[in-house]
């Protein structure tokens, strides 16, 4: 028994578990961002430019209609990120088009940017925008089974008891002059009429439903698109309803669509299904499990302001690490409140083998801030001579990055960052 015993020991010693990588936020100077944020920050390197495309543009029944997603530059991350008001310019952007017609309806905001690598000069972009319509500008068409079904039983939106809950789609766009002009192709993510989650159980005065708030990664002949799932996952039924079902069906999630589809991604994208990406574009699929929050740990429905979920994927390749990292938020409380920003760890380079995708670490807290709402983490580079020679960006970094996030309280919204994040092995 005693070599049993030992045996046992010495297999749990040599054989363990690698351990995520430790991380230690270091006070810095305040940079505070000076144009409008709603968003993760897409950005590229055209060139020798650093270029940022932030903000919101679009028609808004709620906010009313945006033209705030504009482009700024500078040589490297820094000078961007600190640039004044003057120097942010409106790109030229596809118009919406009337109710009923094919193209782009509702807001967007750009996420993730992702280079084509096949273009030398680095002028061609395929920016993943969030997308959020209501019943008004989208509609209910049977024949397509695209849009909303207008009713007394739509859920409140986020500017008070009369106003709309919006339903967030995931689409693509696509420039060939380093992002100062955009063609819409289309949306690749969304959740069908049938998967709202509708009066009286909807209460979280933000989303009917929907996928959204993505960022997207290039791993081999794929774009990994990861994002908060808030629909049903099935069809919503009031009188069978299931809080608990819900919830297994939200948090994070992950999609991926070829990147030689991306000229044509309408269709293309495939969620996960438990094993392989198999599920179509606009049916559910399964969330990434081990960042989902138990009931016993406080997790939740999306429809409720009591359920707890983590949101808002910010996701990057780490040369130093070797591995994938995940900022995300917590949301815990109505209208998407919450005060905590957490990190995760993939270290599977290829996305694309077996499960390798799922295989996320336990969320770590990083930062709070009591007081404030905390959206839209995001890690970004420095202007040291190596983040500049390796041209990177918010999808790649090193050692050292700059931790920047949306912090919203009454008369202090700001996007900005006040720390400096470093990993270790």
């Amino acid at each position: 028994m005693q070599l049993f015993i030992l045996l046992s020991w010495l297999i749990s010693f040599f054989v363990q578990e690698p351990k995520d990588p430790k991380f230690k936020l270091i006070p810095a100077s305040k940079v505070k961002f000076n144009s409008f944020v709603d968003c993760n920050m897409a950005e590229a390197w055209v060139a020798d430019t650093f270029r940022i495309f932030p903000g919101k543009y679009g028609e808004d029944p709620l906010w009313g209609y945006a033209r705030d997603l504009k482009y700024s530059n500078g040589t490297n991350a820094s000078i961007v990120f600190q640039n004044t008001a003057d120097k942010f310019f409106n790109p030229i952007m596809p118009p919406n088009v009337p109710i009923g017609q094919k193209g782009l309806h509702g807001a967007v905001w750009f996420e993730t940017v992702y280079q084509d690598t096949k273009d030398p000069s680095g002028l061609t972009l395929y920016a993943l925008y969030h997308n959020e319509n209501y019943p008004i500008t989208l509609p209910y068409d049977p024949k397509t089974k695209e849009g909303y079904t207008n009713s007394k039983l739509w859920p409140q939106g986020l500017t008070g008891p009369e106003s709309p809950a919006a339903v967030c789609r995931i689409g693509i766009m696509k420039s060939t002059d380093g992002g100062k002009s955009w063609d819409n192709k289309g949306i690749i993510l969304e959740d069908l009429d049938p998967r709202m989650i509708l009066k009286p159980h909807n209460t979280s005065n933000t989303f009917a439903g929907g996928v959204g708030d993505p960022s997207a990664v290039a791993s081999g002949d794929y774009l990994y698109v990861f994002y908060g799932e808030y629909g049903y996952p099935g069809v919503y039924d009031a009188k069978n309803y299931d809080p608990i079902k819900e919830a297994s069906g939200q948090c994070i999630s992950i999609a991926r669509i070829a990147l030689k589809d991306l000229d044509q991604p309408v269709g293309k994208a495939k969620r996960w299904d438990g094993k392989a990406f198999t599920i179509a574009h606009n049916s559910f699929g399964k969330p990434v499990a081990s960042l989902q929050i138990s009931k016993a740990d406080g997790g939740g429905a999306a429809s409720s302001p009591t359920g707890g979920f983590h949101w808002g994927p910010s996701v990057s390749w780490n040369t130093y690490l070797n591995c994938w990292v995940m900022m995300m938020g917590k949301v815990e409380g109505r209208s998407w409140e919450g005060d905590k920003i957490f990190i995760s760890f993939n270290k599977n380079k290829d996305l694309g083998i077996g499960n390798n995708s799922q295989q996320w670490s336990k969320p770590q807290l990083v930062f709070q801030k009591p007081g404030y709402i905390l959206w839209y983490p995001s890690l970004q580079p420095l202007d040291t001579e190596e983040d500049i020679k390796e041209r990177r960006t918010s999808l790649k970094l090193g050692k050292r990055a700059r931790f920047f996030v949306k912090r919203i309280k009454p008369g202090d919204d700001e996007y900005a960052s006040e720390h400096i994040i470093e990993f270790e092995k």
